[in-house]
């Protein structure tokens, strides 16, 4: 399939075609739900989501290390040399890195605002030193550079029927309900790091510190405090992803059914965590297979609906110098809103 898509995209050069391939291995094994919707984008579109999000994840990585031996200063150092290694990479399009290499290409096909990386990178300093957030609006602050930048990366991706600026507010949404969703099923992994991402105003507000949190994480007792207040910003959660909802539909047609299997596997999560009764101090919520396979089935549908539809509307991407271009097509996406 790796072939096939790198085909589609027009990526030729053998080290990017190896430096995409190693952005596809990074998702398919730490990004497993956006993995399998990722599936369900038109081929030639699916090395950039790899690209884009193979990038964050290595940056990720880097900062959410638990390994003993990688202490913050070398964290810190590792950070800015791919700080370094990034601005270099969209500088000239290339790089000994494969992430940035193939993030570097990505940028250039789609014309991605380099400042949307500037951000993220700024956001996954912080990780290194800020370990809570004093209110909800403090960690809006923080995701707008972790998540909402990211679904503003992917926009020109997934393509729009709608002006991309219309859009965008609904993409940025996204990026952040997918974050904070995360944050509720990992409240104990990220407590193990030394983070709690829940702000601690509405922790407060239910009688919970970081003391409890982590006598419940150390005894594996729940406490009715710490359920409230989980559950309370699940429901903050659940606001953000409707004010996502209404971008779907701004979104390319054969672009939409892999951003909705996102929406409603990431959605399934939090079902997940209050079905388990918000115990995600102690483990991790899962959603079930059997869900997490008719959610893909639903979408495999709608993709060859849209396919059908929308045959020979393929929306264009930028060239690459040296690449070769193929004959314009005078076809364009429809603009009706689904």
């Amino acid at each position: 399939m790796t072939d096939r898509e790198l085909d589609a995209a027009g990526v030729t050069d053998p080290e990017l075609r190896q430096a995409y391939t190693h952005c596809r291995r990074l998702n398919a094994r730490h990004g497993k739900t956006y993995f399998l919707a990722t599936r369900l984008l038109p081929v030639a579109r699916r090395p950039a989501v790899h690209a884009l999000y193979g990038f964050a994840r290595w940056a990720d990585d880097i900062v959410d290390s638990l390994d003993s031996a990688t202490g913050a200063e070398e964290r810190s150092l590792q950070l800015t040399r791919l700080q370094h290694e990034l601005e270099a990479g969209l500088r000239t399009g290339n790089s000994a890195e494969p992430v940035v290499r193939a993030l570097a290409d990505t940028a250039r096909r789609y014309d991605i605002d380099h400042r949307h990386f500037t951000d993220f990178m700024a956001a996954m300093r912080a990780d290194l030193d800020v370990t809570d957030y004093a209110t909800y609006a403090d960690l809006r602050t923080y995701t707008y550079g972790s998540a909402e930048v990211i679904g503003l990366q992917m926009l020109p991706v997934l393509g729009t029927v709608v002006p991309r600026e219309e859009a965008a507010p609904h993409a940025a949404a996204l990026g952040v309900a997918f974050q904070l969703t995360n944050f509720l099923r990992d409240v104990g992994e990220d407590l193990d790091r030394g983070r709690v991402y829940l702000p601690a105003d509405l922790l407060a507000a239910h009688g919970v510190d970081r003391e409890l949190l982590h006598w419940s994480r150390d005894t594996g007792h729940p406490d009715p405090r710490i359920t409230a207040a989980l559950r309370e910003f699940e429901r903050l959660n659940r606001g953000v992803y409707q004010e996502a909802a209404p971008g779907l539909a701004m979104l390319d047609p054969v672009a939409r059914p892999c951003i909705r299997t996102a929406f409603v596997l990431y959605g399934g999560i939090l079902d997940a965590v209050a079905a388990d009764g918000y115990r995600s101090l102690h483990r991790r919520a899962v959603v079930p297979g059997r869900r997490r396979a008719a959610v893909a089935l639903d979408g495999l549908v709608r993709v060859g609906a849209a396919r059908l539809r929308h045959r020979g509307t393929e929306l264009p991407r930028s060239p690459v110098p040296g690449e070769p271009t193929a004959p314009a097509s005078s076809s364009r996406p429809e603009r009706k809103i689904a």
